[in-house]
C-alpha cells in the first residue's frame, strides 16, 4: 500500500493544507512534542487520513490506545448516547456507568473479595496513586526498574528512568531506587539493602518505551516472593499492556501472577481518556481513605461508557482471539525476514529488533509510503495497532518492510 494522492487544495502561499496547519501549529501550540509527522483529519477502523487526503495504515494506535481503531461504531454509540443522557457530576454523585466499569474490571482482572477501583484520566494519574499507596504502608523506598516509564508528573516521572526526561526537574521525590531488567539477584540485593524501608516494586510486564522489553517469568515470580516476604506492594503499571493487548486481559494473567496493585489506561477508554487504578484485597482496597486522594473528571460517566463499549466489544468480537492469530501472523513474517534479528513482546504490543540502529529512519520512509510505526530505540520499531486489525491489514505492511529491508540491507555499521 502506498500513500494516496493528495485530495486537498493549495493553501496560502501555495503549501498544501497541512503544511498550513503544521505552521499555525507551532505558532499556538507548546513544543513538548517537537513538529508533529502530520495532521490527521479523520480515521476509520485501521486507518487514519491527513489534511492533506493521505491515507495510512495506523500501527501505532495513539500508542496503544485506540483499541477498537477508530469511529468503531459501538463506542460511537455509547458515547452519543451517554453524552445525551449525562456527561458529567462531581464525585460528590455515583452514577451507573462507574458502578459498572469497577465492577466489570474486578470481573476481568480476578479480582479477590475486597478488592475496589479508582478512576482517574490517565496512566500518569493511576501511577501517581499507586505512588500514594506505596507511602500508605508507612515505609518509602520504591524499587523500579532500568529502562520504566511511568509517566511525567513528579510524582510517576520519580520512577521513571530516563534521565532525560528527569535531570531538568529534580529534584524529584526520594528513595526511589532503579535495578536493571530481568536481573533477579540485583533485585534481590535491591531488596535485601532496603528490607526494612521497602514499600513497593513498580514494574511493567512489557516494558513499551524501552523497546518493548519483556520481563521473565521468573523474574516476576522473584518480584512477587520478595515483596510478600518484606509486606511490601507488588504494582504491575499495565498501562501499555492491560486491556487484552497482549492476547490475554492483563499481561500479568500470562504468567499467573497476582500483584496487589494494577494500574491502567491508554486501550481502557478506546481512544477516551481514562485511566484506573485496582486494588487487589481488602488490605489494598481500603488503603486510600476519604480525603487521601481525589480527581475533578476521574470516573465521569462519559469516560466509564466509553470504557465500557470498549470492553464488551472486545468481549463480543472475540478480538483477544483475533490478537493471538494477527500477532502469530505478524511475527512468522518478520522473523523471517533478512535484518530482523527478533520479535519480542506478546499480542499487539510487539517490538521489532533490527540489526542496525535504522529505526528512525525506517519509520520515516514508513510514513511516506503510508504506515505509521514507532521507533521507541535506535534498534527497535514498535507496532501497537487496533485489536481490530486484520492479517490482510498486516500484509500491506509486511509486504511494504520486507521490500524496504530488501533494497536497504541492515549492517551493523549502519547509522
Amino acid at each position: 500500500m502506498s500513500a494516496q494522492q493528495p485530495l486537498s487544495t493549495h493553501g496560502e502561499a501555495g503549501l498544501e493544507r497541512g503544511a498550513v496547519d503544521l505552521q499555525r501549529y507551532q505558532h499556538s501550540l507548546m513544543g513538548t512534542f517537537g513538529v508533529p509527522m502530520r495532521v490527521l483529519k479523520r480515521g476509520e477502523g485501521s486507518y487514519v487520513w491527513d489534511a492533506d487526503g493521505n491515507r495510512y495504515l495506523d500501527l501505532l494506535g495513539g500508542i496503544a490506545v485506540n483499541a477498537l481503531g477508530h469511529g468503531h461504531p459501538a463506542w460511537v454509540e455509547a458515547i452519543a448516547t451517554q453524552a445525551a443522557t449525562l456527561s458529567h457530576t462531581s464525585n460528590f454523585f455515583a452514577t451507573e456507568p462507574q458502578i459498572a466499569l469497577a465492577e466489570k474490571l474486578l470481573d476481568l482482572a480476578q479480582a479477590p473479595t475486597g478488592s475496589r477501583v479508582f478512576f482517574a484520566n490517565s496512566g500518569t494519574e493511576a501511577n501517581e496513586a499507586a505512588i500514594k499507596m506505596a507511602r500508605k504502608t508507612g515505609k518509602s523506598t520504591i524499587i523500579a526498574l532500568e529502562g520504566g516509564f511511568h509517566g511525567r508528573s513528579t510524582g510517576a516521572l520519580a520512577l521513571t528512568h530516563k534521565e532525560a526526561y528527569r535531570a531538568p526537574f529534580a529534584p524529584l521525590i526520594g528513595d526511589v531506587v532503579f535495578v536493571p531488567v530481568n536481573d533477579e539477584q540485583a533485585l534481590a540485593d535491591a531488596v535485601a539493602a532496603h528490607a526494612d524501608d521497602l514499600s513497593a516494586i513498580v514494574l511493567e510486564p512489557i516494558q513499551g518505551e524501552a523497546g518493548v522489553i519483556p520481563l521473565t517469568h521468573a523474574y516476576l515470580t522473584k518480584a512477587r516472593e520478595l515483596t510478600r516476604r518484606h509486606d511490601a506492594l507488588l504494582v504491575f503499571d499495565e498501562v501499555q499492556t492491560g486491556v487484552a493487548r497482549t492476547g490475554a486481559w492483563f499481561a500479568h494473567q500470562l504468567h499467573g501472577i497476582q500483584p496487589d496493585v494494577m494500574t491502567l489506561a491508554k486501550g481502557l477508554g478506546g481512544g477516551f481518556p481514562i485511566g484506573a487504578v485496582i486494588a487487589f484485597g481488602e488490605r489494598c482496597g481500603t488503603m486510600l481513605g476519604k480525603g487521601e486522594h481525589g480527581t475533578t473528571f476521574g470516573g465521569n460517566p462519559l469516560a466509564a461508557a466509553a470504557a465500557l463499549a470498549t470492553l464488551r466489544v472486545i468481549e463480543d468480537e472475540d478480538l483477544i482471539a483475533n490478537v493471538k492469530a494477527v500477532s502469530a501472523h505478524l511475527r512468522e513474517r518478520l522473523e523471517a525476514m533478512a535484518g530482523v534479528l527478533e520479535v519480542r513482546g506478546e499480542g499487539l504490543l510487539l517490538g521489532i529488533g533490527l540489526a542496525a540502529p535504522a529505526s528512525a529512519e525506517i519509520a520515516q520512509a514508513a510514513v511516506a509510503a503510508g504506515f505509521i510505526v514507532n521507533p521507541p530505540s535506535p534498534d527497535t520499531l514498535r507496532l501497537v495497532p487496533a485489536l481490530t486489525l486484520t492479517t490482510a491489514e498486516a500484509d500491506t505492511f509486511l509486504t511494504w518492510i520486507e521490500g524496504h529491508l530488501a533494497a536497504h540491507p541492515l549492517t551493523s555499521g549502519d547509522q
